[in-house]
């Protein structure tokens, strides 16, 4: 599903809501989390998940090219975990052929 999928997705649950102001909405909310993540914040949404900033260490990797050794420099990255809600919903779902 892309963000133009979840604006439609919206607009057509809750009628009362022009396209314009549920666009609005979606691009506020994920802003919004993308701030957060970017200062350092948790984000949790009681059952769907939580959305936070991992640290990954510096370490030596390889060239897969050249087989020389590279450093690769320490990283902030965002990790999302999902709440058991949705873990327990996506395992019951009927599974797709």
């Amino acid at each position: 599903m892309t963000r133009s999928d979840l604006v439609a997705e919206l607009a057509a649950r809750f009628t009362q809501l022009t396209q314009r102001d549920t666009e609005a909405a979606v691009t506020t909310i994920l802003d919004a989390v993308g701030d957060a993540l970017v200062r350092g914040h948790r984000i949790e949404i009681r059952g769907f998940g939580s959305f936070s900033v991992s640290h990954r260490p510096p370490r030596m990797g390889r060239n897969p090219r050249s087989g020389e050794a590279v450093h690769i420099p320490e990283k902030r990255v965002p990790h999302f975990k999902p709440g058991k809600a949705l873990r327990e919903a996506v395992d019951q779902a009927p599974k797709e052929s």
